[in-house]
């Protein structure tokens, strides 16, 4: 594609790397057939192609954006499908998170748009204030259909029916190997999945411990950003990054790191992604050695000797989830992993297609996220599986309000195949 910068606009990192981006792409349009969004909607604006038109008429002429280009960015899911068949290399991601943050300087939204931006900022990212916002909106839950915006009404309809107690696993601290000590991992307990699912990380930290690994909590570490990084407000998101990057930076220095492990697979794309994200910063050093060592559990288990497991009769249908297999190009891992320890594995059709959760996508655009889960659930249930296996809790969250079939996360089920617990979601089968 060819593209007007002038050598001014070319002197600031980010309309420099949007214009790489730009140039790479050759208008083919494969991207379309395996845009989520195109699919529901079927409008040339609503795919990457062209998105990228927008963005590169937006950037290109300064200008500032108006409410058609807001509407065609804001239904991006940014699930990463476009990258996955792109045949040449665009790195959409980093572009529409660009047009995100411009975005967001420049563009002037309705007051309940901001109203509602700024409260998830403020809420999500903090598991105390989410789960006081949690059990708030399970009180209220009753009353949504009173509520005169779909977007509230999807917010209180997102609160599971138990919030779980907190876990004291989540604090900074060090959990000793139970075999002969293999690798020092430090775990990223995220933010999120501390308020609606504590299942996940005492999982990963008994079924690591087992293997012989050193597990760290490391003191200061806390949400990875994404949250905030997806809705262009870029000084939340590095706010947030920083912290990590220093608070696991001073953890390699000292008693040394192999891996940073990630078991929310939203956050671990955005974790492999500091190098990018601090890239003309004094933290560009730290930055890229963290983003070198982040690694999703899957790939850690890899590593490790997970036992071979007996046949378990049971059908596990697993999902995908974008940020794993687009994002992070981790496809195979997962399901291998679930297989060697017993369980038999299937696929949905079409499973490179988004759920419609995308971090808060499914409370900001709930029309098309709804119709994404309808469709996602429906290709999962008509597997039969016995459990449904994702490696996001988001996916999780947005799977499980559709189904009645159990969701679990993979590591669950593979800490249960060698010694751990019944995941609770299973304990009623």
């Amino acid at each position: 594609m060819q593209t007007k910068f002038t050598p001014e606009q070319l002197t600031d990192p980010g309309t420099a790397r949007a214009n790489d981006i730009l140039r790479a792409c050759v208008h083919c349009g494969f991207c379309t057939a395996t845009c989520p969004t195109y699919q529901v909607l079927g409008d040339e604006l609503d795919s990457p192609r062209g998105r990228i038109y927008l963005i590169k008429d937006m950037l290109e002429n300064e200008r500032v954006p108006d409410a058609k280009t807001v509407q065609h960015v804001d239904r991006c899911l940014s699930c990463l499908a476009c990258m996955t068949t792109c045949p040449s290399g665009v790195h959409y991601m980093h572009l529409v998170d660009h047009a995100r943050a411009y975005i967001e300087d420049r563009y002037q939204r309705p007051w309940t748009d901001r109203a509602l931006r700024w409260v998830l900022a403020q809420v999500l990212p903090y598991p105390g204030r989410f789960r006081l916002a949690l059990l708030a909106a399970k009180i209220g839950r009753p009353f949504s259909f009173l509520m005169p915006d779909e977007r509230l009404r999807a917010m209180l309809e997102m609160a599971p029916k138990t919030i779980p107690p907190v876990s004291r696993n989540d604090d900074p601290q060090s959990f000793a190997p139970a075999a002969p000590s293999r690798k020092r991992v430090a775990l990223m307990t995220g933010c999120a999945q501390k308020a609606l699912n504590t299942d996940i990380n005492d999982a990963t930290i008994r079924l690591l411990t087992r293997l012989g690994c050193e597990v760290v909590v490391a003191e200061g570490a806390g949400c990875c950003g994404a949250l905030t990084h997806h809705m262009g407000k870029e000084t939340e998101a590095h706010s947030a990054a920083e912290r990590n990057i220093r608070a696991w930076a001073r953890e390699m220095d000292g008693a040394g790191l192999d891996a940073i492990v990630i078991n929310t697979s939203g956050c671990g794309t955005t974790v492999k992604d500091y190098g990018h994200m601090f890239r003309t910063t004094d933290l560009a050093q730290d930055a890229a050695r963290v983003a070198g060592i982040a690694c999703d559990i899957s790939e850690l288990l890899t590593q490790l000797e997970v036992p071979q497991g007996a046949a378990k009769g049971i059908k596990v249908a697993y999902h995908a989830a974008c940020s794993l297999q687009h994002g992070q190009k981790v496809k195979t891992a997962p399901k291998e992993l679930l297989k060697k320890v017993g369980f038999e594995v299937v696929e949905p059709a079409d499973s490179h297609l988004c759920c419609g959760s995308a971090g808060t996508y499914n409370l900001m655009q709930p029309e098309i996220s709804k119709q994404l889960k309808a469709r996602k659930v429906q290709t999962l249930e008509a597997k039969n599986p016995d459990v449904i296996a994702a490696g996001n809790i988001g996916c999780m969250m947005q799977i499980g309000s559709g189904t009645g079939v159990p969701v679990v996360h993979s590591v669950e089920l593979i800490d249960w195949a060698t010694g751990g617990p019944k995941p609770p979601a299973l304990a009623g089968d």
